[in-house]
């Protein structure tokens, strides 16, 4: 076994190198001033008292929260009957629904987005409804698949068992299909809210520039204003309330399992 774990050495260097220095960088970046050097670091908490003390930085704040969360309960409220009905078909049936779910994923996330730029470039709406169409368009699969996999997984005797004991086909979905899915929804959860709370090329590209998001501020300030110290702050601000989503997720996962 000692001989089978020096494999994982290149996949912790890779770690460290690629994740957890940036990460260092940012921390370091996000407490410090501008135009610091290696010798000469004066370290600071203006970088967060300026995000925190000027409205606009909130308002965006509060916007990709929103999005986020009006995009994710639209992937469950879409995705949700989608893998239910997947999940009643039979198994070859289901491949090639996996295949048609999955086959748009294959194309760059980029280029679809473009394609949707093309089509709703001339559509009287406005640009969040865009954005959210996009982001919608994106995300949805993620939470398909997830939720399929927890049914797909589910004991069908479960179902016979409840049809046993009196139950009707809503009460045996309320009491037995719903509750053995959580797990599925709180993953598809994770995988939609967290990469639309900081995306910043969909609205970019849909939003024409008038619908602005955090991400699109963290873009902004190491692109475009060269500001590496603010936009670090505003990352690290990110990282902190993607973490805290992760935590409660995790929770609501183990609550949803302990009651099993």
């Amino acid at each position: 076994m000692k001989s089978f774990s020096k494999l994982a050495y290149p996949y912790v260097a890779w770690i460290g190198v690629f994740i957890v220095v940036p990460m260092l960088l940012i921390f370091l970046y996000a407490f410090t001033k501008e135009g610091n050097g290696v010798l000469t670091l004066q370290f600071t908490f203006d970088n967060f008292f300026r995000f925190f003390s000027d409205s606009v930085f909130a308002n965006v704040l509060w916007r990709s929260l929103k999005l986020a969360f009006v995009t994710t309960i639209i992937c469950i409220a879409l995705g949700y009957p989608a893998a239910y009905f997947m999940a009643q078909l039979g198994e070859r049936s289901k491949g090639l629904m996996v295949l048609l779910i999955t086959l748009p994923q294959w194309i760059n996330m980029l280029v679809r987005t473009y394609a949707w730029r093309g089509i709703l470039l001339n559509v009287p709406i406005s640009a969040e409804l865009k954005v959210l169409i996009g982001m919608v368009y994106n995300f949805i699969p993620f939470m398909i698949l997830q939720i399929y996999t927890s049914l797909s997984k589910m004991d069908k005797s479960l179902l016979q068992a409840a049809s046993d004991l009196g139950a009707d086909g809503v009460q045996s979905f309320l009491r037995v299909t719903l509750p053995l899915s959580i797990p599925g929804v709180v993953s598809g959860i994770t995988l939609v809210f967290l990469p639309t709370v900081s995306s910043f090329f969909i609205p970019k590209l849909l939003g024409g520039g008038d619908y602005v998001l955090i991400g699109n501020l963290i873009e902004n300030y190491f692109v475009s204003t060269g500001d590496w110290n603010f936009g670090s702050a505003i990352s690290l601000i990110m990282a902190v309330i993607i973490m805290i989503s992760m935590y409660f997720t995790k929770k609501i996962d183990k609550d949803v399992e302990g009651q099993k």
